[in-house]
Formats: C-alpha cells, structure tokens, sequence
C-alpha cells in the first residue's frame, strides 16, 4: 500500500466529531441512494443483513461511533480512522487488532462510479456491514496477524488474496445464485452492474490460484474468485494460508489478462 492519495481525510475534533461539508454530505446521499437502488439480487444476503444492522443514514456521512457500536456488538470489531491508504504494517497491525481502516474522506462527483483510493463510502458501505459477520470478521482478523509476521514479498502475495476475496470476491458457484461480498465491487456504482454481467471470468475460489494472479487497481476486474460460500472464509482462515504463499512464491505469477496491459 502507498501513502500517496489525490484526497485529505478530515480529522475529528476534540469530541471525536468529523465535520463533513453540505456538498460532501450529498455525494454519500446520491451514492448510497443509487448502490441501495442496485443491492437486491445483486448483494449475497450476509452483507444485506448486516446493512440492515448498520442502518446507514442516507442524508449524512454516518459517524465512526455509530458504526463501531454495532461492530462491537455484534463481532467485538471497531473502525479505525486513517488518513487514507496507509502503510502495509500499519494495515496488518490495525486488522490484527480487530479495527478496520476508515478513511475519513469522501470521492468527488467525478470519481463517482470508481475510486483508487478507499474513500469512507467504500469503507463504511462497502465493508463495514459484513464485519459484522463472524466468518468475514475472523478472516479479517487472522489476516491481519498473518501480514504482521510476513516480509515484504509475503506480503504482495497476501495482498492478493485480500482483493480476489474481501475486496473483489463472488460467493455461489451457481450462476443464478451468485451473489458480490467484496466491498471493492459493492461501493462502486458500476462494477456492481458489471461484475454479475456475465462479461466477467468467473473461477471457483482455489488459493493457489488467487495467490498467483495479477490484478490491477485502476481497472475494472477481468476476473473474479468465487466461493461455495461466506462461511468458507473460515476454513480459508484456518488453512495453512503462509504454505500457499510459499508455493505460489516459487512457481511465478500467471500471465496477467489481456484487458491489464497497458
């Protein structure tokens, strides 16, 4: 992860209150009022049942307290203000101490449909509903404790599983039964469209496989990694999750997909 971001995260005041401009506050409106339009049939129902618990506003960028009391409540997990993208180590310490990155400032209008950057949208909207989740919330977790102890080619390999499941991942090997859990997908107006199209490669979760594949951050993914389902997160977690890294150290990442090259 890099540190360089076209975006300044608003800082909370002595009372712990982020104070977002009227023009901000109607970006979040018009996002979650248009991705709440394209959630049914879309959406795998863990995550529908967890935006139901969470109880987004619609009017106003939600406060961090609000969503950590019902993380806590529901998985002991809370949310953790950050800049924006943030260091590797950083990442891991956060995850391994069961707080999710937040960044603390929300994507223009031009930036509307996709974003580099995790913006509090792709954080609160696209993530925090499933940690409440104890399969997603223990995947998180031992993640984080894995990328603590890892060097630094470990950890590029972990990045990659990261994106082809929390970030990016399908879950039902049934195509009418597919549902979108990655919050990467679920906070972008338009790969929630895109990425049950049809148009995508669709692959059965097999981690020797994800950790292998390249992928990039400013394109919409040619391909996605699907799970039987959500509660198969935690054997993935239990897995020997380091072994496969070594393996897939060893032999070489695939050929990347067309549609990556420049």
């Amino acid at each position: 992860m890099t540190t360089a971001c076209a975006y300044t995260a608003r800082e909370a005041d002595s009372d712990g209150f982020i104070h977002y401009p009227p023009e901000e506050h109607q970006v979040w409106h018009d996002l979650i009022v248009r991705q709440q339009r394209n959630l049914p049939g879309r959406a795998c129902h863990e995550y529908l049942e967890g935006l139901a618990k969470l109880a987004l506003p619609h009017d106003h960028i939600p406060q961090l307290a609000d969503i950590d009391a019902v993380l806590l409540d529901n998985t002991g997990w809370r949310t953790a203000p950050v800049p924006a993208l943030i260091p590797f180590g950083r990442f891991f310490k956060l995850l391994a101490n069961k707080a999710f990155p937040v960044a603390t400032f929300i994507r223009r209008h031009e930036d509307f449909d996709y974003i580099q950057e995790p913006d509090i949208f792709h954080e609160i909207a696209g993530h925090c509903p499933l940690l409440t989740h104890p399969a997603f919330a223990e995947f998180n977790e031992i993640y984080g404790k894995l990328g603590l102890d890892a060097d630094k080619t470990e950890r590029v390999f972990l990045a990659r599983l990261y994106w082809f499941t929390i970030e990016f991942g399908l879950v039902g090997l049934n195509p009418q039964e597919r549902r979108i859990y990655g919050g990467g997908i679920l906070s972008s107006p338009s790969e929630t469209e895109y990425a049950l199209s049809g148009k995508p490669e669709y692959r059965a979760f097999n981690i020797a496989d994800v950790l292998r594949t390249p992928y990039r951050i400013d394109r919409i993914q040619p391909i996605y990694y699907v799970l039987d389902k959500l509660d198969t997160l935690f054997e993935i977690a239990q897995s020997d999750i380091m072994g496969e890294v070594h393996k897939a150290m060893s032999k070489g990442l695939f050929e990347p997909h067309p549609s990556l090259a420049d």
